[in-house]
């Protein structure tokens, strides 16, 4: 039978992390070199991963396309109703 959660090891979990954010909110406030570097790399990984998003949006669909093939069998499921042939590689 599972023990329930110690109440203790929750309540100092909550504490660590109420004392990390309240350490990462003085070291943002203080606005020392770490704190812009850290702003630069965040800002870097935002406009990533937006320029990501869009260029899934644009080429997304061909991408999908070219390893994806469709029809009855093959890799996607299914068996195919002929025998293979190698003539495309």
């Amino acid at each position: 039978m599972e023990e329930p959660w110690d109440l203790e090891l929750v309540s100092r979990l909550a504490d660590g992390v109420l004392s990390f954010l309240s350490a990462f909110a003085e070291d943002w406030a203080a606005n020392d070199m770490r704190v812009a570097l850290f702003k630069i790399l965040l800002g870097w990984l935002v406009l990533s991963l937006v320029a990501i998003h869009f260029a899934w949006k644009v080429y997304g669909s061909t991408v999908n396309d070219m390893y994806y093939r469709l029809g009855t069998g093959g890799q996607n499921g299914g068996t195919p109703d002929t025998a293979p042939h190698l003539s495309g590689w």
